[in-house]
């Protein structure tokens, strides 16, 4: 994978600030399939802020590794704000990490539909305990999506902590 210098940049910023105020971090992630965790650990010295992170692209794996409920996935689906803050919550946990981003979104060509537009991502962070949620509509073709996406976690992320 090749990251642009927008996510370089944002990264290396994070792992700055996740340095500086001894901050760990954890993603749980599923359009993205790893690229913010790839993004932060791109970064040297990033041993000192990620453990681990979750790659959970299938509703199962959300359920085992992060503790997703059933009755959320059925009741609102993988994309939807419910399931990122779950998602979200329990990677914190599972991690034992300060800060968790989750990501969940359709990032195409397929798999759209009138309420859940292809590139529609959404987004929680949850920084010790506290869980804000984002809703974005990205426009373009998959990689695009999920370039935006990964942008769109790490410049959040940088402007909840920087407060």
């Amino acid at each position: 994978m090749e990251l642009n210098q927008e996510i370089k940049t944002l990264a290396a910023q994070l792992g700055a600030i996740l340095t500086d105020k001894r901050l760990t971090i954890t993603t749980a992630e599923s359009c993205t399939g790893g690229g913010i965790s790839y993004a932060l650990t791109d970064t040297p010295g990033s041993s000192n802020y990620v453990d681990r992170c979750f790659v959970t692209y299938s509703n199962e794996a959300k359920q085992a590794l992060l503790g997703v409920s059933a009755q959320t996935l059925n009741s609102y689906g993988a994309v939807s704000e419910q399931t990122v803050v779950e998602m979200a919550t329990g990677a914190a946990q599972a991690a034992n990490a300060d800060i968790a981003v989750a990501v969940s979104g359709i990032a195409g060509p397929g798999g759209g539909s009138d309420d859940k537009p292809v590139g529609l991502v959404w987004f929680a962070i949850n920084i010790q305990g506290n869980v804000s949620s984002y809703e974005q509509v990205f426009p373009g073709e998959r990689s695009y999506v999920r370039t935006q996406a990964i942008a769109f976690a790490l410049k959040n992320i940088v402007s909840h902590i920087q407060g």
